[in-house]
């Protein structure tokens, strides 16, 4: 069967229910994210407690990666997004009222359940509605809706706080999230065709896809692992070097905030390079660029030197918006592609959670100044693998010339 063409394509309706329910989402829970360790410091956590407590999101990811397949199959990817905008707002309920620790971190750990099936099945859903020729920048504008949503939601929870209170935030982001499953329900149907095509009667089963397709998570996803090792890093390592400099927090949110308004301005631009010349031109820059601005950092001992690396990390970040969902979908089969698209976001979330660990680890035995510049060389690294098993597979090949 042949593929959806753009003049099928409602586009006004489809960027509106695709896009602006994680727009919505993301803007409440980025309203959220820094309110939760706060709260687990009035329950009595310590500060490295309530580090710990804020991470149980990225445990729930890694928990329902695989189990977020199952789900989203028997729902459809409408349902399943829907369903977990309504799951994470009334966990956001439970987290304002949690009167212990306990409550709370089950409370992050819920968010990051319903994390792993919106995300999944979001991706799932724009890799069939999406024409093959524009499924670069249709992801890689989802990548550059969450970022913006992540940006402007922390904005939204200090401006809520500063006239109500941190229960009026809390509340602001569950309404965000029914908004956002309302909104989701005015998705386009997909055409009966493509889902009789990929899940006939007698579906595929999960590891049985993951087996046949070992070889791809093992090589690209490993790509996909490295990319997600880096970018959590680059989260962590500027504000920790901003402060080894001595600057305050308003100069260190400054600086930050500089590479993220460089990093949401060029997720377009990076989606339409891969749609135009090949994932191979935006993957392999990304990694090299970012490794360039990790090694670079460990020299800047400056404000304006910092600035500048901040510039390049937000560049290197922002040009590989969605590079990572656009390799896992095009890899994925047609029929079992939910349950492969699980396989390969657990493996991304790993090296997203491992990041950190190995930052922390390399700082703890050397210093920070080792740490950027070891991690900036793994960055290189993850270019090369990268750049290899994308020229010598399917995917180095989807591009229009």
């Amino acid at each position: 069967m042949a593929e959806p063409t753009p003049h099928q394509i409602n586009w006004p309706r489809f960027i509106t229910s695709a896009y602006g329910p994680t727009f919505l989402s993301t803007i409440g829970y980025g309203a959220v994210t820094p309110l939760v360790a706060l709260t687990a410091l009035e329950l009595g956590a310590s500060v490295a407690g309530a580090a710990l407590l804020t991470g149980l999101t990225g445990l729930g990811h890694l928990v329902a990666d695989l189990p977020a397949s199952w789900v989203t199959t028997k729902l459809g990817e409408k349902k399943a997004i829907a369903l977990a905008c309504v799951w994470d707002a009334a966990w956001l309920m439970v987290a304002f009222q949690a009167t212990n620790l306990v409550v709370l971190g089950a409370a992050v750990f819920c968010f990051g359940l319903s994390g792993a099936v919106f995300g999944l099945a979001r991706q799932g859903y724009l890799t069939d509605a999406v024409p093959l020729h524009y499924r670069a920048r249709a992801l890689s504008s989802l990548g550059g809706t969450f970022r913006i949503g992540s940006f402007l939601g922390p904005l939204a929870g200090a401006a809520i706080i500063a006239h109500w209170n941190l229960a009026a935030a809390y509340f602001f982001a569950a309404v965000m999230c029914l908004v956002a499953a309302g909104g989701t329900l005015g998705l386009p149907d997909l055409p009966a065709e493509v889902l009789s095509r990929r899940q006939p009667e007698e579906g595929p089963k999960l590891f049985a896809v993951l087996r046949a397709h070992g070889r791809t998570l093992a090589t690209l996803g490993v790509g996909a692992l490295s990319v997600h090792l880096v970018r959590s890093v680059r989260q962590t390592v500027l504000p920790l070097w901003c402060a080894s400099l001595g600057l305050d927090p308003a100069h260190t949110s400054l600086i930050y905030a500089v590479s993220m308004g460089i990093d949401m301005s060029l997720f377009f631009l990076g989606g339409f390079l891969m749609d135009r010349y090949g994932r191979f031109w935006v993957a392999v820059p990304s990694m090299v660029v970012l490794g360039i601005g990790l090694v670079a950092l460990a020299f800047a001992h400056c404000v304006i030197g910092v600035i500048i690396v901040a510039v390049i990390l937000g560049f290197g970040n922002g040009i590989g918006a969605g590079i990572v969902m656009t390799l896992g979908s095009d890899s994925s089969p047609e029929v079992g592609r939910t349950q492969f698209l699980s396989g390969w976001r657990l493996v991304g979330d790993t090296g997203h959670s491992v990041g950190p660990l190995l930052l922390s680890g390399i700082i703890t035995l050397f210093s920070l100044g080792v740490a950027t510049v070891s991690l900036g060389v793994f960055a290189w690294l993850g270019a090369t693998w990268l750049g290899y098993w994308i020229r010598r597979s399917p995917t180095g090949r989807i591009h229009l010339r």
